[in-house]
């Protein structure tokens, strides 16, 4: 099979050796180019036979991509296909160079690596040990204007979460840093009063300490750690220069400044290619953009781009260029100029073996009118119903900015029978499945709740919620139940008043109904009490036992035991790593991923690599951070409005300024602001309060525009946008769709 080649592809395939930085446009064939590149060096004769090219990329999903695109071209030219290279993530060869030297990382030889999800549990708990500890240290961040019945209330149900949401910052920060808990310890020993620091300091030294007694290290650890080891042996860092000695590195604007470290480390010979305009993790991660563009302006020898993109239509490929244009140009903040940068996106040639779809000025529509939230999600669902019959082999997704956003897209598209698939936190089928387990378990951790076990009623009968002719039934036995003042008579009547519960049921039913109706629902709480006592025997069991024992009783389709199985999996690990835990912290935790509060991985492609091709005619629900590196022929974008994308104006809200903050400060910004006064090299009166809030505001705006820009080039043939008014009917559209539709306007 011969390559046909752009030229910008052939240019970069001249590359012999060095530094070189790509600048690629969505849609370039980057994967394709760093492959065909890492072939190349591999057949042509430079590697000796103990050396490889390494190749580390972001995402797990992309690993087997990378490594099957090069075994195919490596055999193509007559080798064997899966010698001489070696793909990872960065974590991934963070781990690769850990377990080689553990004693270097003081580590022991056989350590554990906890997941996400367990790093969580241990960091909330260190964040609400330190909150039972410290209840008012946080008071003079307050709104003033709070009496004490509001704050008392913001100290139960908001602050928790602010406190766990600053913890996973300041850590992640801390360790991109390299910094110990106890180099910040001996530092606030010396330094005026912090009190986020001194807040953020404390909860990372508990979380290290339970992960020192685990004998564990989290995803942030390896990649400290690995740095560690590289300055601490020359030797084994010499092997690995030797072993690898050219780097090939995706995805470069999400470096973060310790993985440039380490990658720079290892390099010889080193290729970064990567999209500035597509840097949008920077709120969530440590990455840093800035990183790749310093490195292609002053450091690399040789600069190229790959411009170039058969992905979209001319005039969505026109949208997104003058997206560029209006804010290198006419941005209303100039420090906001310089988020989108160039090159354009240019259009495929005519004979290119990825030509563009045909142009089509009409299928790029911003809607204009004023929604509210829900009648934004009605217009798209509404607008999908009638368009998806006409086009049964397009793919089509709905991009949004949060996940719960696409939960209740998900819930619209449902009541009109629209075929879906989610690539949000959790899918339903999952929600549906951890929030059924969720409500029996809770139950069963208050036996004696008649409200609880009304709501275990439900989920046994959670079929007849959409059955009319069992609906008021259902619903009957439900209120009874709810109504019961002792639920233990219900379970276990005494011998002299046997079943006098169900007796006074019937004769409140006969009242209303009549006999029929008195023996119908006697019958469905004598079937429903057998049930309940069966239950009630599983609480003896380990709680993997227990749930797929509940499992069988409460669903029959094979996706959704599988879904139980895994779930109980998740909830032995946790019974495991907290052996003080008994049935109310573990129903809790199901209570956590029905809410879709944290992304649980079931058995959907998106975990190991979606492609939309394989769901032409459903529809797509995601959020535009997980479309990127995705294409649908037609796209919605839903919710362009100032608060999901500010930009710096005067009625601008921000999501991590909370309403109950005094002076509109972002304190997760002011601690990591703290921090680095701390480690500053002057004195601490540079630390001025409220200035590191602003700076976030800047740099959340300018990363909003750059995810603005993601979701556009998405869309291959169709693109619609559309905002609402939010939650408090005030939000207007975001200036930059303004912008857009004006040009628009004038150019159509």
């Amino acid at each position: 099979m011969t390559l046909t080649l752009r030229s910008s592809q052939t240019s970069i395939l001249r590359y012999r050796g060095g530094k070189m930085g790509i600048s690629a446009v969505p849609g370039a064939g980057k994967t394709f180019t760093l492959s065909a590149l890492a072939a190349q060096i591999i057949t042509s004769g430079v590697l000796n036979i103990d050396q490889e090219v390494l190749i580390v990329t972001l995402v797990n999903s992309a690993v087997d991509n990378f490594a099957n695109r090069i075994g195919g071209l490596v055999e193509q030219r007559g080798l064997i296909p899966h010698l001489g290279y070696r793909v990872r993530t960065l974590h991934g060869l963070a781990h690769d160079i850990v377990r080689e030297k553990p004693s270097l990382a003081g580590l022991e030889a056989h350590f554990q690596i906890i997941d996400e999800r367990e790093a969580e549990f241990i960091r909330k708990e260190a964040a609400n040990a330190w909150l039972s500890l410290h209840p008012y240290d946080l008071e003079d961040y307050f709104d003033a204007s709070l009496d004490d019945s509001k704050r008392d209330w913001v100290r139960r149900s908001q602050l928790p979460e602010l406190i766990h949401g600053l913890a996973l910052a300041f850590i992640r920060s801390a360790k991109d840093r390299r910094l110990t808990p106890e180099a910040i310890r001996l530092r606030l020993a010396d330094s005026p009063d912090l009190p986020l620091a001194r807040m953020g300091a404390e909860i990372y030294a508990d979380y290290q300490r339970a992960l020192a007694y685990r004998g564990a290290v989290d995803f942030d650890d390896l990649i400290r750690l690995a740095a560690h080891v590289l300055e601490s042996d020359p030797d084994y860092l010499a092997r690995l220069q030797y072993r690898f000695p050219y780097v090939l590195e995706d995805e470069a604007q999400d470096s973060s400044r310790i993985q440039e470290e380490i990658l720079r480390k290892i390099a010889v010979n080193w290729v970064r290619v990567g999209d500035p305009n597509q840097a949008i993790f920077e709120t969530f991660t440590t990455a840093n953009p800035q990183l790749l563009k310093d490195f292609i302006a002053n450091e690399a020898d040789k600069k190229e781009e790959l411009p170039v993109s058969g992905r979209s239509q001319p005039h969505i490929i026109d949208l997104a260029n003058q997206l560029i244009d209006w804010v290198t140009a006419s941005h209303p903040e100039p420090a906001c100029r310089n988020a989108l940068s160039k090159p354009y996106i240019q259009p495929a040639a005519a004979d290119d073996p990825q030509p563009n779809p045909a142009p089509d000025a009409d299928a790029i529509r911003i809607v204009n009118k004023k929604h509210t939230p829900d009648e934004e999600i009605e217009s798209v669902a509404k607008s999908i119903e009638k368009w998806l019959p006409e086009h049964p082999d397009w793919t089509v997704a709905v991009l949004v900015p949060r996940n719960a956003r696409g939960v209740e897209v998900v819930e619209a598209l449902k009541k009109r029978n629209i075929d879906y698939i989610e690539l949000i936190n959790s899918t339903n089928t999952t929600r549906m499945a951890a929030g059924a387990l969720a409500n029996v378990l809770t139950y069963l951790s208050d036996p004696a709740s008649a409200s609880k076990l009304a709501k275990a009623y439900q989920v046994w009968r959670r079929a007849w919620r959409e059955d009319d002719q069992q609906r008021g039934l259902y619903t009957r036995a439900a209120e009874l139940l709810r109504k019961a003042g002792k639920v233990e008579e219900y379970l276990f009547p005494a011998l002299e008043n046997t079943n006098e519960w169900l007796a006074g049921v019937g004769e409140s039913e006969l009242a209303l109904s009549g006999p029929e109706a008195a023996d119908e629902i006697l019958l469905e709480l004598l079937a429903f009490r057998e049930v309940v006592r069966r239950w009630q025997g599983t609480t003896l069991l380990p709680i993997d036992q227990m749930i797929l024992t509940l499992a069988q009783e409460l669903f029959s389709e094979p996706a959704d035991l599988a879904l139980a199985h895994k779930l109980a999996l998740v909830l032995r690990q946790t019974a495991e790593g907290h052996p003080d835990w008994r049935l109310p912290e573990l129903t809790a935790e199901l209570g956590v991923i029905a809410k879709n509060e944290r992304r649980f991985i079931g058995f959907s492609e998106n975990d190991s690599g979606f492609d939309p091709e394989k769901h032409r005619g459903k529809v797509v629900v995601t959020t535009m951070h997980k479309a990127k590196g995705l294409e649908w022929d037609r796209v919605y974008l839903m919710s362009v409005n100032n608060y999901d994308f500010p930009s710096l104006q005067p009625y601008d809200r921000y999501i991590s300024e909370k309403w109950f903050v005094r002076s509109g400060l972002n304190l997760e910004a002011e601690a990591l602001a703290q921090l680095n006064a701390l480690f500053s090299t002057g004195e601490y009166d540079w630390y001025e309060e409220g200035a590191a809030s602003l700076r976030a505001r800047v740099d959340y705006s300018r990363e909003r525009l750059r995810l603005l820009y993601v979701a556009i080039t998405r869309a291959k043939r169709d693109l619609i946008l559309t905002w609402n008014s939010g939650r408090q009917g005030d939000a207007q559209p975001c200036i930059p769709v303004q912008a857009l539709a004006g040009w628009l306007e004038s150019n159509q």
